[in-house]
Protein backbone atom coordinates (compact mmCIF):
# COMPACT_ATOMS: atom_id res chain seq x y z
CA UNK A 1 0.00 0.00 0.00
CA UNK A 2 3.19 2.80 0.23
CA UNK A 3 4.88 0.80 -2.29
CA UNK A 4 6.56 4.16 -3.57
CA UNK A 5 5.40 6.53 -0.68
CA UNK A 6 8.75 7.60 -0.27
CA UNK A 7 9.36 9.83 -3.47
CA UNK A 8 5.86 11.88 -3.02
CA UNK A 9 4.50 14.36 -0.51
CA UNK A 10 1.71 13.13 1.81
CA UNK A 11 -1.03 15.31 2.31
CA UNK A 12 -2.73 15.04 5.62
CA UNK A 13 -5.89 13.61 3.41
CA UNK A 14 -3.26 10.44 1.67
CA UNK A 15 -2.27 9.98 4.83
CA UNK A 16 -5.90 9.39 6.19
CA UNK A 17 -7.22 7.17 3.41
CA UNK A 18 -4.01 4.77 4.08
CA UNK A 19 -4.36 4.85 7.73
CA UNK A 20 -8.10 4.25 7.47
CA UNK A 21 -6.98 1.71 4.96
CA UNK A 22 -4.88 -0.12 6.87
CA UNK A 23 -7.49 0.20 10.07
CA UNK A 24 -10.02 -1.77 7.79
CA UNK A 25 -7.18 -4.50 6.84
CA UNK A 26 -6.28 -4.71 10.75
CA UNK A 27 -10.04 -5.23 12.23
CA UNK A 28 -10.26 -7.84 9.60
CA UNK A 29 -6.98 -9.60 10.28
CA UNK A 30 -8.60 -9.65 13.51
CA UNK A 31 -11.75 -10.39 13.51
CA UNK A 32 -13.60 -7.21 14.52
CA UNK A 33 -15.62 -5.11 13.24
CA UNK A 34 -16.45 -1.50 13.35
CA UNK A 35 -19.25 -2.36 15.51
CA UNK A 36 -17.10 -4.15 18.15
CA UNK A 37 -15.95 -0.78 19.05
CA UNK A 38 -12.55 -1.68 19.35
CA UNK A 39 -9.96 0.82 19.91
CA UNK A 40 -7.16 1.56 17.08
CA UNK A 41 -4.27 1.18 19.76
CA UNK A 42 -5.81 -2.47 20.93
CA UNK A 43 -5.74 -3.91 17.74
CA UNK A 44 -2.43 -2.23 16.33
CA UNK A 45 -0.61 -3.47 19.45
CA UNK A 46 -2.14 -6.91 19.28
CA UNK A 47 -1.63 -7.22 16.00
CA UNK A 48 2.10 -5.72 16.56
CA UNK A 49 1.83 -2.84 13.74
CA UNK A 50 3.41 0.40 13.85
CA UNK A 51 1.21 3.42 12.72
CA UNK A 52 1.25 4.03 9.14
CA UNK A 53 2.44 7.59 9.61
CA UNK A 54 5.20 6.67 11.08
CA UNK A 55 6.07 4.10 8.65
CA UNK A 56 5.45 6.45 5.79
CA UNK A 57 7.78 8.98 7.30
CA UNK A 58 10.65 6.60 7.97
CA UNK A 59 10.20 4.92 4.26
CA UNK A 60 10.77 9.22 2.80
CA UNK A 61 13.67 9.70 5.20
CA UNK A 62 15.21 6.84 4.08
CA UNK A 63 15.15 7.56 0.75
CA UNK A 64 16.20 11.25 1.91
CA UNK A 65 19.79 9.66 3.67
CA UNK A 66 19.90 7.55 0.12
CA UNK A 67 20.07 10.89 -1.95
CA UNK A 68 22.00 13.24 -0.05
CA UNK A 69 24.66 10.12 0.27
CA UNK A 70 24.73 9.98 -3.60
CA UNK A 71 27.99 12.06 -5.40
CA UNK A 72 26.34 15.37 -6.50
CA UNK A 73 27.08 14.27 -10.29
CA UNK A 74 24.40 11.55 -10.34
CA UNK A 75 21.30 12.40 -12.34
CA UNK A 76 18.88 11.94 -8.93
CA UNK A 77 21.02 14.64 -7.28
CA UNK A 78 21.07 17.34 -10.17
CA UNK A 79 17.47 17.07 -9.91
CA UNK A 80 17.71 19.19 -6.69
CA UNK A 81 19.84 21.51 -8.39
CA UNK A 82 16.89 22.63 -11.37
CA UNK A 83 16.18 26.45 -11.14
CA UNK A 84 12.36 26.72 -11.53
CA UNK A 85 12.54 30.35 -10.85
CA UNK A 86 11.09 31.41 -13.84
CA UNK A 87 7.85 28.70 -14.49
CA UNK A 88 4.77 30.73 -13.72
CA UNK A 89 2.44 28.90 -11.35
CA UNK A 90 -1.38 28.86 -11.33
CA UNK A 91 -3.49 30.53 -9.45
CA UNK A 92 -4.55 29.51 -5.71
CA UNK A 93 -2.34 27.87 -2.83
CA UNK A 94 1.28 26.59 -4.43
CA UNK A 95 1.23 22.80 -4.36
CA UNK A 96 3.30 21.16 -1.20
CA UNK A 97 6.48 19.68 -2.48
CA UNK A 98 8.95 16.77 -1.72
CA UNK A 99 11.36 19.07 -0.40
CA UNK A 100 8.37 20.90 2.15
CA UNK A 101 7.43 17.54 3.47
CA UNK A 102 11.08 16.33 3.97
CA UNK A 103 11.89 20.16 5.94
CA UNK A 104 9.05 19.25 7.90
CA UNK A 105 9.99 15.29 8.63
CA UNK A 106 13.33 16.46 9.58
CA UNK A 107 11.84 19.08 12.49
CA UNK A 108 9.32 16.48 13.94
CA UNK A 109 12.05 14.01 14.71
CA UNK A 110 14.77 16.72 15.61
CA UNK A 111 17.33 16.11 12.66
CA UNK A 112 19.84 17.95 11.06
CA UNK A 113 20.63 17.21 7.42
CA UNK A 114 24.14 16.95 7.84
CA UNK A 115 23.40 13.50 10.16
CA UNK A 116 22.71 12.14 6.53
CA UNK A 117 26.31 10.52 6.26
CA UNK A 118 26.97 8.67 9.45
CA UNK A 119 24.45 6.12 7.57
CA UNK A 120 24.13 3.82 11.27
CA UNK A 121 23.16 6.84 13.25
CA UNK A 122 20.80 7.84 10.64
CA UNK A 123 19.14 4.40 10.27
CA UNK A 124 18.63 4.38 14.18
CA UNK A 125 16.86 8.17 14.55
CA UNK A 126 14.76 7.62 11.73
CA UNK A 127 13.72 4.00 12.67
CA UNK A 128 10.72 3.27 13.83
CA UNK A 129 9.81 0.12 16.03
CA UNK A 130 6.88 -2.42 16.13
CA UNK A 131 5.33 -2.36 19.05
CA UNK A 132 5.23 -5.89 21.09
Amino acid sequence: MIYGAECWPAKRKHTNKINVAEMRMLRWMCGYTRKDRMRNEYIRKKVGVAPIEDKLRESRLRWFGHLNRRPIEAPVRKIELLDFAHVQRGRGRPKKTWQETIRSNLSYLNLDKNLVTDRAQWKQRIHVADPT
